[in-house]
């Protein structure tokens, strides 16, 4: 991959050594699972305009995920429930979703890069990084992996219930949703342990 050949946070890649970028998409809706995904590329058919998802169009990601999909030595999507983020934290469905989509991987990855400040147990080495999604191609391809399918599951959200607004908020805390949530109540798909969701819930519930 484009990292191949040199010293990058400390790890040598050397030739021939497969190392998974992962990202995830998700933890700060009230509604829905968490999303991750592991890429592993093939410095043989690289892929240009990788970037941060939240960086490109909704046409762009569309596009790069079917390239990724195409020409990627492997990738991975796994995802955590809501009743796992509520049982578990947001912190720790998302360690698990990133865990499931590494050992996923059709190739196990000699070395993972984690977006962010730090890493699920994983069953090879891995190192984080502060904005990898932004200076590391293949944790910007996971990261499209996994906003174009958890931008698919708000659209099947909101066809099943058009009045909360999926399609448009993607289950973030907008005004829009609050007021739908206040208006039709928390749906099974919501996060009962997020404070507006929360507090709509009568004791007990």
């Amino acid at each position: 991959m484009e990292l191949q050949g040199f010293d990058f946070f400390g790890v040598e890649q050397a030739a021939g050594k497969h190392v998974a970028g992962v990202d995830e998409v998700g933890r700060g809706p009230l509604v829905g699972n968490v999303v991750a995904a592991a890429v592993i590329l093939d410095p043989s058919r690289p892929i240009a305009g990788l970037a941060d998802s939240k960086a490109l169009s909704e046409k762009k990601r569309l596009q790069l995920h079917a390239e990724i999909c195409d020409k990627a030595l492997a990738w991975c999507v796994a995802s955590a429930s809501p009743a796992e983020i509520d049982t578990l934290n947001i912190l720790h469905a998302t360690m698990l979703a990133m865990q499931r989509a590494v050992a996923g991987l059709a190739i196990a990855p000699d070395f993972a890069l984690i977006d962010g400040n730090r890493c699920p147990s994983l069953a090879c080495p891995s190192e984080p990084v502060i904005k990898g999604d932004a200076k590391v191609p293949a944790i910007s391809a996971a990261s499209i992996i996994a906003k174009v399918v958890r931008d698919q599951e708000m659209a099947e959200l909101h066809r099943l219930h058009p009045d909360y607004g999926f399609a448009q908020h993607k289950g973030y805390p907008t005004q829009a949703h609050l007021a739908a949530l206040r208006r039709l109540g928390p749906l099974p798909e919501h996060r009962r342990s997020f404070r507006p969701v929360r507090e709509l819930l009568q004791p007990g519930d």
